[in-house]
């Protein structure tokens, strides 16, 4: 299934160091005030997960692609600087590229369930 709307999302788990959870989110949450304001910026969720108490999640929405956002998004000044703190946060970092198919609920990627049908 293709891209029908040019739009690309992350969704990227962070695995914590015991104890920075607070800190880390400090951060996590600076980074989403400044990349708000970019053009291509949609949308984006921050999550704790349930089951994994030091695990957050963030849930982000671009318009492009995986290859305009890492062109585009990725040098960014304000971005070195929060990548330059992550070692001293986390553990691990799992980035998972997703193209939206369908939605149901919130017209965020203007991909309809009809589309997906198709």
């Amino acid at each position: 299934m293709t891209n029908n709307n040019n739009q690309i999302i992350l969704n990227i788990r962070f695995k914590v160091k015991p104890g920075k959870k607070d800190d880390f989110r400090k951060q996590l949450s600076s980074l989403v005030d400044i990349m708000s304001n970019e053009t291509n910026f949609v949308n984006a969720i921050i999550h704790d997960d349930m089951d994994q108490s030091e695990d957050i999640v963030i849930y982000e929405i671009w318009k492009g692609t995986q290859e305009s956002w890492l062109q585009e998004e990725f040098p960014k000044p304000y971005r070195k600087e929060y990548e330059g703190v992550l070692s001293e946060l986390l553990n691990d970092r799992m980035v998972s590229w997703l193209i939206p198919v369908a939605e149901w609920g919130s017209n965020l990627t203007g991909v309809s369930k009809k589309q997906s049908l198709k």
